[in-house]
């Protein structure tokens, strides 16, 4: 299923619906960045996704990691709680969704990369780089934020 992401965009459809997701930044012991490139619009994003029924937050990061990217990680910290009404998604099955997201710092304990069906690449990747990537705004906005190791999370 396909999405586009709209952030302060007057031309962007009403939302329909609101999903509890998570994002996780994560840093390597070189200070590279775990992103993966997205199945379903090709952008470069940190790993992510929905909560289950019966998950903790962390539990869903924790998972959500491990499938998009094959790595294991312990969440250490909140980045961020991120719930712009101006910035929706869109999926090709008409649900468009508010965002409502809380980004969590995470670190690595083991895995292997390997990509899933959500994710076509995944990458550690030099800070210095992420300008030559396709990043959507509200990503980078996280990213921007977990780098700054702020000493209170963010929130919108």
């Amino acid at each position: 299923m396909a999405r586009t992401d709209y952030l302060n965009d007057p031309n962007a459809p009403q939302p329909n619906s609101i999903v509890v997701a998570v994002t996780a930044y994560i840093e390597n012991n070189d200070g590279h960045i775990l992103l993966i490139r997205r199945t379903d619009n090709d952008l470069y994003a940190i790993p992510g996704g929905g909560l289950e029924l019966g998950e903790t937050l962390s539990q869903t990061v924790i998972r959500e990691v491990k499938e998009e990217t094959g790595i294991d990680v312990e969440v250490t910290a909140l980045v961020g709680a991120y719930s712009d009404p101006n910035h929706v998604i869109a999926f090709t099955d008409g649900e468009v969704r508010q965002e409502f997201s809380l980004c969590f710092r995470a670190t690595p304990l083991g895995g292997e990369l390997r990509t899933s069906n959500e994710s076509k690449e995944v990458l550690w990747v030099d800070p210095a780089a992420l300008d030559s990537l396709n990043i959507h705004p509200s990503i980078r906005f996280r990213i921007t934020h977990a780098r700054e190791d702020r000493a209170t999370p963010y929130f919108t």
